[in-house]
């Protein structure tokens, strides 16, 4: 794992940089990030990208989930930022985290109009070959768009819900180092897979709709599930207004004077080094 992850300033991440550039377009992707400063720390993170090429924000996830924990450290604060685009302001959290009612709040109060909200392409919490019919395994679907859904009531913004697609080549791959092979490649090949799609800022699903490369044609399509594409929508930003007007937790539906929260932005490191005072002219 610590092998295949990728530094934030490495080639890997140049390469999107130039095609980001290319295609003029922003690019917000999960990776595994290595730490320049440990050969086995490793971060599960979202990297944003300009259609310039330039970084934008490097969000580090701030706790791992549940088993996630034996691979990726905690992140931290620096990344909560909301990104000013000519398509609105951005922000990003990443699976779990998307329940987590402060890191939420921290990007509501920055203005966030278009959430982007990122999960596994599976995730499996029981043997369903050992499992009796009264044992159902987690529902993708259901648990990811509830989540991303109160947030877009909440900050009645938009929601843009991204998971990759695991195809039967990496099933298998990940299936053959483990030494019950066939067990794991039946849990994750029976698991359900996760959806893109996109929610109104009401939480409410919003069809979206695939190209044919060939022909050009659309094709409206609640979800993207079980085949990898790409997923397009037409969102009009002012559908943002009307929501924030009656029900605005940041603003006018909020006490000021009664919460407060506050936030750390400062990228942690390990050490932190202070220059030694130059020695003065005539000092002995």
């Amino acid at each position: 794992m610590a092998e295949q992850s990728v530094y934030a300033d490495g080639e890997e991440i140049q390469a999107l940089q130039s095609a980001a550039q290319e295609a003029k377009a922003f690019v917000s992707i999960g990776i595994s990030e290595k730490a320049r400063y440990s050969s086995g720390t490793l971060f599960n993170s979202n990297i944003f990208i300009g259609p310039d090429g330039q970084v934008l924000n490097l969000h580090r996830k701030l706790m791992p989930t549940f088993f996630e924990k034996l691979t990726w450290a905690p992140g931290d604060g620096h990344g909560l930022k909301v990104i000013d685009t000519p398509f609105g302001k951005i922000g990003n959290l990443i699976c779990g985290e998307n329940t987590n009612p402060l890191a939420r709040y921290s990007l509501m109060a920055q203005g966030e109009q278009l959430h982007i909200s990122t999960w596994p392409a599976v995730w499996p919490t029981k043997d369903m070959v050992a499992s009796t019919d009264r044992v159902k395994n987690y529902d993708n679907v259901a648990a990811n768009r509830i989540r991303a859904a109160a947030h877009c009531f909440e900050a009645k913004a938009f929601g843009v819900l991204c998971t990759g697609f695991l195809d039967q080549d990496a099933i298998s791959v990940i299936s053959a180092g483990s030494p019950d092979a066939a067990s794991i490649e039946t849990m994750l090949s029976s698991a359900q897979r996760g959806a893109t799609m996109y929610l109104d800022p009401t939480g409410a699903p919003i069809p979206g709709y695939t190209v044919d490369s060939t022909t050009g044609e659309k094709k409206e399509i609640d979800y993207l599930q079980n085949e990898e594409g790409i997923l397009y929508a037409d969102l009009n930003l002012d559908d943002c207004v009307e929501g924030k007007q009656f029900h605005d937790v940041v603003g006018g539906y909020q006490r000021h004077d009664v919460f407060e929260l506050k936030v750390n932005r400062t990228r942690q490191v390990p050490i932190r080094f202070s220059h030694e005072r130059p020695e003065a002219v005539g000092e002995e």
